[in-house]
């Protein structure tokens, strides 16, 4: 957001190349439907499974690189978060499915990351995708394709890499902090969601960050020529942002509104407020797209007032000499009788006469406020 103040050509910094999402998906082959196929980047060649029980009173972890660690029978009243990491190997991914009898169409969507967020119901279980962005450990923009399997006391959550944003969350749930412990595994699907969507805003901020470096940039006249590059990565990224996000909030709104034996009516409070959340997000991404957009507009106009500077500088000079050039370009004339000519002070009083011309002209364009 531009600030209305005075600036004194200060020297900004090298403006940094914003970085690029890092996600290039594979093409889907014309599989038969359901072939379970990754179509991510991150090739991750190993699976880690964490295996988080707990009840009100109880909680216990554990940790393998293989599904089967799920497959225990829980207690009753026990609430299971499974928590996958890697998909790129899908025997596990198809192994766990099989255990939970989930539709092999879920399971193609679990691997498949071009798939866009959104929310089906089954008689059993729900269904729900999106993606997870923030940043990771190095400053990059990750994004990130999640997806959850919510049952009766249990909620499957699939990721493509170890690190996430739920670090948080365990901790309170290893705390006893919160409603998570004493609530059901369709809050345990709010928590994750609502952890997600404050990442969103921390993207936003930077995303605001950025504008506003840009936008002084240009208004301070300290553009580069490749600041052009610095803009086209950030409308990039706000239209990544904007394809997660938009297609989330849809799935929000419809999570809110479903009536399913899975969701506790307390817990559909908090999911209303987090639709609330996911259409504040959604809206700042309109305006920072709207902003993003005119950056290279005003970039435009930089470079056309710059060169429109130029222009009335040069066509101030030419001005001033077409009438010395006149004057010049008579007494360079071939004739013989020229009453000047004779005149013993005749060269200097030319010589005045145009420097008073010039000063004359100098003073006229001040004065239009030309110069």
């Amino acid at each position: 957001m531009a600030k209305n103040i005075k600036l004194k050509k200060p020297k900004l910094p090298r403006l940094p190349r914003i970085p690029k999402i890092k996600s290039a998906h594979k093409l889907l082959k014309n599989d038969v439907p359901g072939t379970l196929t990754y179509t991510g980047s991150k090739e991750q060649k190993h699976v880690s499974v964490e295996l988080i029980e707990y009840t009100p009173d109880t909680y216990k972890v554990e940790q393998g690189s293989d599904v089967s660690i799920a497959f225990d029978k829980h207690n009753p009243g026990e609430i299971s978060w499974i928590n996958v990491n890697g998909l790129a190997l899908t025997d596990q991914i198809e192994k766990l499915g099989q255990h939970y009898d989930l539709h092999p169409l879920i399971l193609e969507d679990i691997v498949d990351t071009n798939q866009r967020p959104k929310i089906d119901e089954y008689p059993n279980y729900l269904f729900v995708v999106f993606k997870m962005l923030y940043f990771n450990e190095k400053g990059e923009f990750m994004n990130e394709h999640i997806s959850l399997v919510l049952g009766e006391n249990y909620l499957i959550t699939f990721q493509e890499a170890d690190g996430d944003v739920l670090d948080s969350l365990r901790t309170r749930i290893t705390n006893g902090k919160g409603r998570v412990r004493n609530a059901g595994a369709d809050y345990l699907m709010f928590a994750i969601m609502d952890a997600v969507v404050d990442h969103y805003f921390t993207l936003i901020e930077n995303m605001s960050d950025r504008i506003e470096t840009l936008e002084d940039v240009l208004f301070a006249n300290q553009a580069e020529q490749d600041i052009t590059q610095d803009i086209q990565d950030l409308k990039r990224e706000v239209l990544r942002l904007r394809k997660a996000v938009f297609p989330f909030r849809e799935v929000v709104n419809r999570l809110e509104k479903m009536d399913s034996q899975l969701i506790d009516q307390r817990t559909v409070t908090y999911i209303r407020d987090l639709y609330d959340h996911v259409t504040q997000v959604s809206d700042s991404i309109d305006i920072y797209r709207e902003m993003t957009w005119g950056l290279m507009d005003m970039y435009m106009t930089t470079i056309s007032n710059r060169m429109n500077e130029v222009m009335k500088v040069l066509t101030i000079i030419s001005s001033i000499f077409i009438p010395l050039t006149f004057m010049a370009g008579i007494y360079g004339m071939n004739f013989e009788y020229i009453p000047e000519l004779s005149w013993r002070y005749g060269y200097f009083y030319l010589w005045g006469l145009m420097i008073v011309i010039f000063f004359l002209l100098l003073y006229y364009f001040k004065r239009k406020k030309w110069l």
